[in-house]
């Protein structure tokens, strides 16, 4: 298994990383946030890929209870 890279300077003063993604939504799309609590943009990025269908399903939920505007996902992913 690879060891990830550690984080830059300026993810360290960021700190924990986010990452945008966009669902679509009839004809639409709609902008979602993942919030994660991992230090890289690229831990980020692969936890939203690896976990793919339970946030699509998180966001779609969000999505049915909200009234438009940027979906915020808080999730409550492991730290690196």
């Amino acid at each position: 298994m690879r060891k990830l890279a550690k984080p830059t300077e300026q993810e360290i003063n960021e700190g924990p990383q986010t990452v945008s993604f966009q669902i679509a939504n009839g004809n639409a799309r709609q902008s979602c946030i993942l919030q994660t609590k991992l230090p890289t943009k690229v831990q980020a990025q692969k936890y939203l890929l690896t976990n793919w269908p339970i946030i699509e399903k998180m966001a779609r939920d969000a999505l049915a209870t909200g009234s438009g505007g940027t979906r915020r996902i808080i999730h409550s992913s492991p730290e690196a």
